[in-house]
């Protein structure tokens, strides 16, 4: 234990979730922050850090999306590259088969499978989804009753992690085959990146293809990671996984794949507004943390904050500060 004036800190051990995670581990920390009163007169506890759990998680990413243009990013890929895409696919089959990893509330999905019902009229679509949380898969199945325009498409939900499905296929010994799979933003929640990447590639059917959205390595996030990772709390370095990373892993397949980047920003000037509500929550999706301003030590919360502002991660414009989001689409063949 050490004492600094009247405050004895005892150390905290921290986790930080990468954006998007839908696993939390045990939220129990080793220890909280004891400060002593001006007038010593008693001790009271200052809650230590934690991760967001579930509900939390949610709440935050929304805010996420709020202030952010990733869906507006995904849109332009949608709009300029994927009919393209879409239209190689299936090979004259009457049913395509397709399987979302990690699809979340779904709207992206959606999206997808009405341009893949554009470019093959009257096709049937097979439509499979593995997808944890099970808030979001609540959500994903209201969205589908409210959508009127997915005739000839069917949804069957896993309710698993992309491990649980693997081992699920690999115990049944059957091996279904898709023409489409997608991985939106999510490789960054699971343990064994190459060779869940290995595994999916594998369920891919003769001219299937696979799709891979990541951060890029020219985004904010992998100046913070790889720059100034000192400012974050401590975390599995191997969540951090960018672009280059999974062009790696590629390659070490042996596998075709093309790569299309699309910029996208995050309005983070709310994050530097003391006590503003929206910006907290911000911080919070940044780290992975409950309440990190307020529980972070301070000498944290300042090296973060002055690491967002650096022009490797965010640009001012308008007077507002933007944090590069940039993503990258990579299209990968069977």
């Amino acid at each position: 234990m050490q004492l600094q004036g009247s405050v004895q800190v005892l150390q905290i051990t921290e986790v930080l979730y990468f954006p998007y995670r839908n696993r939390f581990p045990s939220m129990n920390f080793e220890a909280e922050i004891l400060t002593a009163p001006h007038d010593n007169s008693e001790l009271y506890v200052i809650p230590s850090m934690r991760s967001l759990t579930a509900e939390e998680y949610v709440e935050a990413f929304k805010s996420f999306l709020d202030h952010s243009t990733e869906h507006q990013c995904m849109d332009e890929f949608n709009k300029e590259e994927m009919p393209n895409i879409m239209a190689g696919l299936g090979n004259g089959k009457s049913t395509i088969n397709v399987l979302g990893v990690g699809s979340g509330t779904g709207e992206q999905d959606l999206k997808m499978i009405r341009i893949l019902q554009a470019a093959h009229p009257g096709v049937f679509i097979d439509n499979e989804i593995i997808e944890p949380n099970p808030q979001h898969v609540a959500a994903y199945k209201e969205l589908v009753n409210q959508a009127p325009d997915l005739q000839n498409v069917s949804f069957i939900w896993h309710q698993l992690t992309s491990l649980e499905y693997e081992q699920q296929v690999k115990e049944k010994g059957a091996h279904k085959k898709f023409d489409f799979i997608h991985m939106i933003q999510m490789l960054y929640r699971v343990e064994d990146i190459p060779n869940t990447i290995k595994f999916f590639h594998s369920c891919l059917d003769h001219h299937g293809k696979l799709l891979i959205i990541i951060l890029s390595d020219s985004s904010g996030w992998a100046s913070l990671w790889k720059k100034y990772r000192h400012c974050l709390p401590s975390t599995d370095s191997g969540h951090y996984i960018t672009s280059n990373g999974i062009t790696d892993v590629l390659k070490r397949l042996g596998v075709e794949y093309r790569i299309y980047e699309f910029p996208s920003g995050w309005d983070i000037t709310e994050c530097f507004i003391e006590g503003d509500p929206v910006g907290a929550c911000m911080m919070d999706f940044m780290t992975g943390t409950k309440n990190f301003l307020g529980t972070a030590p301070p000498g944290l919360r300042q090296r973060l904050q002055e690491a967002l502002c650096q022009p490797e991660c965010s640009s001012k414009k308008d007077g507002r500060i933007i944090f590069r989001n940039t993503l990258s689409m990579i299209v990968v063949e069977s």
